[in-house]
């Protein structure tokens, strides 16, 4: 694999090789000294054209605990604020020795058209409203693993809750969960669904509640709505939030996710920590081991797997 840009992209066969390849990282980060020499030699750049606290802070984590050199790329700090193009950017950073770079950019395609101008690995940290494909892996373990499965998720039913038409992560992992068998539906008005959904949808978040394995809720993407797309905040919350009333109609098994940063009073009106199956805090932790596996799979040797990563 030489680019992790999108799931559909990689296919469903990459997909179980990272998942299956995580596991060994969760068991480097329960060491005394999370950190392994796999990467040693190997440089990564963070290349963030967009805020990020979970995904750069973890693709930061994840290289380091590889003993892979780590450059962080500010935006506010660069030449891109004296007008310097961003393939002008990336040929200069890729000059200085790059292995990967892990770029977000509030324009979809950019880390395919990156990859035309460097010899690097590229990895999509988020682009547009487009892909965010190493969220959808980190949300398809955290199920996996709390689930106690070792393959597919043939069967599970999975409903994504709030503004789909916005969310790059709810398009990555429609395909990661169809990837891997599991029954995806679209919950939202109908203002808040993209075009041409990737799943069958409904307006009804309470038909499918008592029925599902997962509940993905996902925040209003505020800052790329620029049209009246819901009456209110309120009426949208009554719809659509996941209230005491809900959560007490979720069968004891449901996991219940989201991709943060949470909107409160918005799309959950309770107390995650209150909720048996709430894996939200989970999801954080597994960034940094589904990342590691990530970067593991695309600039380390075969050798380095056998010698460096316990099986």
């Amino acid at each position: 694999m030489k680019h992790l840009r999108s799931i559909s992209e990689i296919g469903p066969e990459a997909v179980t090789r990272i998942l299956d390849l995580t596991d060994h990282m969760v068991e480097v980060n329960q060491r005394a000294n999370p950190k392994v020499p796999a990467l040693r030699g190997r440089t990564v750049c963070n290349l963030f054209f967009e805020d990020s606290t979970r995904t750069r802070l973890s693709f930061e984590t994840a290289a380091k605990r590889l003993s892979a050199d780590v450059m962080t790329f500010t935006v506010k700090e660069s030449s891109v604020n004296k007008g310097e193009s961003l393939r002008d950017t990336i040929e200069t950073v890729a000059a200085m020795g790059v292995d990967a770079f892990v770029i977000r950019h509030k324009s979809s395609g950019v880390p395919w058209q990156v990859s035309r101008w460097t010899t690097a690995s590229i990895i999509n940290g988020g682009d547009g409203w487009h892909a965010h494909p190493t969220q959808a892996l980190l949300d398809a373990y955290t199920v996996r693993n709390a689930l106690g499965r070792t393959g597919g998720l043939d069967g599970l039913r999975v409903a994504i809750v709030g503004d789909i038409r916005h969310s790059r992560v709810a398009r990555s992992n429609i395909e990661v969960f169809r990837a891997l068998g599991a029954d995806v539906t679209l919950v939202a008005p109908a203002t808040l669904l993209p075009p041409t959904p990737l799943a069958p949808c409904t307006d009804d978040l309470d038909s499918v509640i008592g029925e599902i394995d997962v509940l993905y809720l996902l925040r209003m993407q505020m800052e790329r709505i620029h049209d009246a797309v819901i009456p209110s905040i309120r009426e949208y919350s009554t719809r659509f939030a996941l209230t005491a009333e809900r959560a007490a109609r979720l069968g004891k098994h449901v996991l219940v996710m989201h991709p943060g940063p949470m909107n409160r009073g918005v799309e959950i009106m309770v107390d995650p920590a209150e909720i048996p199956g709430a894996m939200i805090t989970k999801q954080v932790a597994n960034g940094v081991a589904v990342r590691m596996a990530v970067l593991f799979d695309l600039l380390a040797s075969t050798e380095s797997l056998d010698m460096e990563v316990p099986a």
